[in-house]
């Protein structure tokens, strides 16, 4: 049977782009097993739809084209060349749906899916290995995607969809988010070894309100935790570098370059020396957050459910 497609309604050139992929995708598979059979009713019976329903299905498709994409003999069909170079694309985009469906399952699956995990860049030496390592000793398969960032930027990305947790400081409150307080980390006045506090353990903060500060950028939470603690000691630090990464702020005390608040290293730095802070009570909390309402594949509600088991044990001791 042939069909007139000039005479059929099509997509107007100014709703094409927003109506052609809902009106040919939920088609493509009909098509592609049609094409691959090149016979209606065989390829109903693999879809297990009715025969009259395919056929339908298959003249919507080439009316809303505006193409002949079969060339028709009782319910035997055969590609025309536009249909031919369609159903080239047709099976690429098919392969695709498939290998993102495949990805999907994959990540989601409770014994070797993937979680998608941001944490600070303090946090990434000892706390996050530790705590990767100890989850893994129950589940071994799971896989992780690591995102080390600073607070602000990682919150971001959790909104995005791009993370399903965050270890994060200081602990968001946010109407849009979850968080839960884990730990809390005692921050050390860093100074260099020749510095004349060198000699103490413990210092007052109010101490230091004539020393020039390294400190890390605004938007990091360290930064924002440090301007607050010298508030509440009486002064605004006097800064003269900022950096995105709490060793690099290390090293630029141990060359003299200033004094800086912050939390405990991995491992010993030379040339410097860490005191205690008496006052005011220096600490960052750090806690989990994640995306209200968004659901957990259940590797990432294993990993939260672990997280929240650490309460107060988070940190190395």
């Amino acid at each position: 049977m042939a069909h007139d497609y000039s005479s059929q309604p099509r997509l107007s050139p100014s709703s094409y782009e927003d109506d052609i992929r809902l009106l040919l995708a939920p088609r493509l598979a009909y098509f592609e097993a049609v094409a691959r059979h090149e016979h209606v009713t065989r390829a109903a019976q693999e879809l297990s739809v009715p025969q009259s329903t395919l056929s339908r299905a298959m003249v919507r498709l080439e009316a809303d084209l505006g193409v002949a994409l079969f060339a028709r003999r009782g319910r035997t069909v055969s590609l025309t060349p536009a249909g031919r170079t369609f159903l080239g694309t047709v099976e690429r985009a098919l392969a695709e749906v498939e290998r993102a469906a495949d990805s999907v399952r994959a990540d989601a699956d409770p014994t070797a899916g993937r979680v998608s995990f941001g944490f600070l860049h303090t946090m990434g030496s000892e706390t996050v290995p530790a705590l990767i390592r100890a989850f893994r000793a129950g589940h071994p398969r799971v896989r992780f995607q690591l995102v080390q960032n600073y607070g602000e930027a990682m919150i971001s990305r959790l909104r995005a969809g791009e993370l399903d947790l965050c270890l994060t400081s200081p602990v968001p409150d946010a109407p849009d988010l979850v968080s839960r307080r884990l730990d809390e980390q005692r921050l050390r006045l860093v100074v260099p070894d020749d510095h004349r506090l060198a000699g103490r353990k413990r210092v007052r903060l109010a101490e230091a309100a004539d020393e020039t500060f390294v400190t890390l950028e605004p938007g990091y939470g360290l930064r924002r935790i440090t301007d607050d603690l010298c508030a509440e000691a009486g002064f605004t630090p006097r800064v003269a570098f900022e950096g995105e990464e709490a060793e690099t702020l290390r090293g630029l005390v141990a060359a003299g370059l200033g004094v800086a608040l912050l939390p405990p290293p991995a491992v010993a730095r030379p040339g410097v020396v860490e005191l205690a802070v008496t006052a005011p009570r220096a600490v960052r909390e750090i806690g989990v957050a994640w995306l209200d309402g968004h659901p957990d594949t259940a590797p990432v509600a294993a990993f939260k459910e672990f997280l929240l088991s650490r309460r107060g044990k988070l940190l190395p001791e």
